[in-house]
């Protein structure tokens, strides 16, 4: 059941990512969930792990805090695989 509930906020957190990074059009449903679900670690590394900022540990949870650290380990994500030329 956890994996199911860990589908559904990467692709919210991707689908809001990738509107404030202005990719919606590029990509799909399943880049979504990807990029969501891969920001979210990320997100919580950068921010929790090596940044220690302490409300960043709820990345990717279902919460307002695990929300938006998620979207912005996904902004990032989306921002370095922009630099790659991976998305336009």
């Amino acid at each position: 059941m956890d994996w199911i509930i860990a589908i559904l906020v990467g692709a919210l957190i991707g689908w809001l990512a990738s509107l404030v990074m202005r990719t919606d059009a590029q990509q799909g449903a399943i880049a979504n969930i990807l990029v969501g679900i891969i920001g979210a670690a990320l997100g919580r590394w950068i921010f929790a792990d090596v940044l220690h900022i302490g409300g960043a540990t709820t990345a990717g949870a279902f919460s307002l805090a695990g929300i938006f650290w998620g979207i912005l380990g996904a902004v990032i994500l989306i921002w370095v695989l922009r630099a790659l030329r991976v998305f336009r």
